[in-house]
């Protein structure tokens, strides 16, 4: 019988009293998707103990890495953003601290000031332990290829911690060009139906075409949602690496700099489509708890990871056991195995 497999859920999300107090305070409308609330899914996002661990367990999951739900304090003022995220990743080491053995964290970051959020992640990473720092795509009107964050790359890259990106509403004019029009439908399409995806995944492709990774080679990003589309078409983009003159093909990006995740999306097809682009030492995992955890009314039973779905998705997977142990914890304890050795 094959040794159990050890999974590390990587994009399990935390809503903190403090975070949707300052989110309300900058206009954010409450709603029980964001955290608010006595409805069973907002208590499930708040919840740092019980009810988070017994939902683990049903899932398969053996450890899971917090991070706060999108925009995290991306959507604060820069006056704001610092003390805010500084007092968040505080609280998310005291609920680390109360399970160590099942939760770990990664940090927010105040990046509208990004000297600011270069010294919370070393701060995060040397003194309360995270593994790296959670980021929400662009800061207002600043996408994730500026200029302005090499501080924090170079950062990341010199304590050896990866930054995972997470998806948030696209631009006002990309929703109202592209998502306006079909009421409710239009937002969901623009956001966790599909358009997240793409505004995510073309600023990866902007990081790579403006040179981010060749000037910090060492930047290590996870990526949730199979690669947020990109991977899907990089037989077909790769053509652009010669017109940005890139010194590597556009594939090599992926198979050096990212590290690809699922985001609770139970599609085998996805998996070995991934495994195929990318190999398996590339894979991560991930459940994106509580968003997935269920079947709800109107879901789709491929986002269902409760009832031990998230731990025999992969156990069933077409791959070895090695293969299956090291998309489960074995890659993420490599990818963070320098933490604390810092350069």
């Amino acid at each position: 019988m094959p040794k159990r497999i050890r999974i590390v859920g990587l994009e399990e999300h935390i809503a903190l009293p403090l975070i949707l107090q300052a989110w309300e305070a900058n206009g954010v409308a409450p709603n029980p998707h964001l955290g608010w609330g006595d409805d069973p899914f907002a208590r499930r996002l708040r919840s740092t103990g019980g009810q988070r661990l017994a939902d683990m367990d049903n899932q398969g999951i053996d450890a899971a890495v917090l991070s706060l739900n999108s925009p995290g304090v991306q959507n604060l003022t820069k006056a704001d953003a610092p003390a805010v995220a500084r007092d968040a990743n505080d609280a998310l080491a005291a609920i680390v601290a109360e399970h160590p053995d099942r939760l770990a964290a990664w940090a927010a970051l105040p990046t509208q000031d990004p000297a600011a959020a270069a010294a919370e992640l070393e701060r995060a990473v040397t003194e309360l332990r995270f593994k790296g720092a959670m980021l929400y795509g662009r800061t207002g009107t600043e996408l994730a290829d500026s200029a302005a964050y090499d501080d924090l790359y170079a950062t990341a890259a010199r304590l050896r911690v990866p930054l995972h990106f997470h998806p948030q509403v696209p631009a006002p004019a990309v929703m109202d060009a592209y998502y306006s029009g079909l009421g409710p439908t239009g937002f969901g399409l623009g956001t966790a139906g599909l358009g997240w995806y793409y505004d995510l995944g073309v600023q990866y492709l902007r990081m790579i075409f403006s040179g981010v990774f060749d000037r910090h080679p060492d930047l290590q990003v996870v990526a949730g949602h199979w690669g947020e589309l990109v991977l899907f078409y990089l037989d077909h983009t790769g053509i652009l690496a010669h017109n940005a003159k890139l010194p590597r093909p556009l594939l090599d990006y992926f198979r050096q700099n990212f590290w690809i995740a699922g985001s609770g999306t139970v599609s085998e097809r996805y998996l070995r489509w991934t495994a195929e682009i990318v190999g398996t030492e590339r894979m991560v995992y991930s459940t994106d708890y509580p968003y997935t955890f269920g079947t709800r009314p109107g879901g789709f039973p491929f986002l269902d990871t409760a009832n031990g779905v998230a731990r025999s998705f992969l156990e069933d997977a077409p791959f070895t056991d090695a293969q299956k142990a090291a998309i489960g914890s074995g890659n993420w304890e490599r990818l963070t195995a320098h933490l604390g050795r810092h350069g």
